[in-house]
């Protein structure tokens, strides 16, 4: 007997966020002023103005070109690359905000390892996190790129203002214009900048780790994982954990079926052949050897029956050979001709076994309702994905929101991160399509 193995899970509890150690560190003054903290701000700032302004620019441009080349065809994927483009730029700030966070903000993306070009930006472009990141790089551009600038060109008048002496020293006796109508022609006259210099110092300090706070607090609200993040995760995981469940309770059963009532009734039906023979050779027990007769014929049905139930349930050639004989099993015992084209290698369990049922569904369907002469499946591995097709040439109208048989199917694929599209136009022909990652 198979054993599912099983864990306890706690419920999801809300994760506290952690305080922004820059505002943290600000409320004790003097040791705030005499840190690196103001530094690291500034630094912070000071690349953040040039990297907001690029990002500012290539928004615009793609934005626009894409809006006048839309007639042309190529503006879609002008504006595809600019939401696309927010990924890498994602990945960026949560890197460059350890300048002045310790702690790390998590990637809130679907880990993609092995896949390819189009399946990492179909997915990309379908998740809530890069439309974020999107929103993140309009405000850097925006604001934040702004805000530092403003922030940099205070630090550096407030730099100017303190080296004042020096500054006039140098230039004597050439009066020296420090703020618009006040010159100063003496280094002592050049003390008031100074005090000012350092006022502008202090102020820029207080600016910059306020504007790089609010800029973590905005990093970690667009650029990480939600809460309700996790919870879809948590949510999509149980599922899983069901269905794998649920899979392996058929499995269970589909072996006590085939290694113990199918067992048993193949030794009936012996036992019940070899007394018919016996009784055959009695003249006088000829109306009990026919009983035994029927009674052999009736257990006939009922192996065939449950061979059948076992297939349905699990068909063991899926598991020893894969999907490409488990089809072609179902397709010589369907009462439609079925031609089947599957160019298919092994693919993880959980795969096949969605692959197949979508298979036998698809042409149930097709035997009850359609009214097909002709069923093709065929099916190939694209891109890192499956992609399989079933078509009939019935007369079509299927929908999928009628009976409980596709929309399973559909909530199976979409576990498996793939997506089921059915295509049945009234009159026909009824395509089933299903993608699937291969990683399963």
């Amino acid at each position: 007997m198979a054993r599912v193995a099983a864990r306890t899970l706690a419920p999801a509890v809300p994760a506290v966020e952690p305080p922004v150690a820059v505002w943290r560190a600000m409320r004790r003054p003097v040791r705030f002023l005499g840190s690196w903290w103001p530094w690291r701000c500034w630094a912070y700032l000071g690349s953040g103005f040039p990297l907001g302004y690029a990002v500012l620019v290539g928004l615009v441009g793609l934005v626009g070109l894409g809006v006048v080349l839309a007639v042309a065809g190529i503006g879609l994927l002008l504006l595809i690359g600019a939401v696309a483009g927010a990924v890498p730029l994602g990945e960026l700030e949560r890197r460059r905000l350890r300048w002045v966070e310790p702690v790390p903000v998590a990637d809130p993306h679907t880990s993609l390892a092995g896949a390819g070009a189009a399946a990492w930006l179909r997915t990309r472009l379908r998740e809530r996190a890069t439309w974020r990141e999107l929103g993140y790089a309009a405000l850097l551009g925006v604001v934040f790129g702004a805000a530092g600038f403003g922030v940099l060109a205070l630090l550096a008048f407030s730099l100017m203002l303190v080296a004042a002496p020096v500054i006039v020293w140098a230039l004597a006796p050439e009066p020296v214009m420090l703020m618009p109508g006040e010159a100063v022609a003496g280094p002592l006259e050049a003390l008031g900048g100074t005090a000012v210099g350092l006022a502008g110092l202090l102020l820029a300090a207080y600016a910059g780790a306020l504007l790089a706070g609010a800029q973590v607090k905005t990093a970690r609200l667009l650029l990480g994982p939600r809460e309700e993040d996790d919870r879809v995760l948590e949510l999509t995981r149980s599922r899983v954990r069901l269905v794998d469940a649920f899979e392996a309770e058929r499995r269970r059963i589909e072996r006590d079926l085939h290694d113990g009532a199918q067992q048993q009734l193949v030794a009936l039906n012996m036992t019940l052949g070899l007394a018919e023979m016996r009784l055959r050779a009695v003249p006088e027990a000829g109306e009990a050897a026919a009983l035994v007769g029927r009674g052999r014929a009736e257990a006939r049905r009922a192996l065939e029956q449950l061979r059948d139930l076992v297939r349905g349930i699990h068909p063991q050639v899926l598991t020893d050979h894969g999907l490409a004989a488990a089809v072609a099993e179902v397709a010589l015992r369907h009462p439609v001709p079925v031609e089947v084209d599957l160019d298919v290698p092994r693919l993880p369990e959980p795969v096949e076994v969605t692959a197949y049922f979508t298979v036998t569904e698809a042409l149930a369907n097709a035997a009850k309702h359609s009214g097909a002469s002709r069923v093709a499946v065929a099916g190939r591995v694209e891109g890192g994905r499956l992609a399989l097709t079933i078509t009939d040439d019935g007369r079509g109208g299927a929908d999928p929101g009628a009976g409980a048989g596709l929309a399973g199917l559909a909530d199976r694929v979409a576990m498996l991160q793939g997506r089921l599209i059915v295509s049945s136009p009234v009159g026909g022909p009824t395509e089933l399509r299903v993608e699937v990652p291969c990683s399963g």
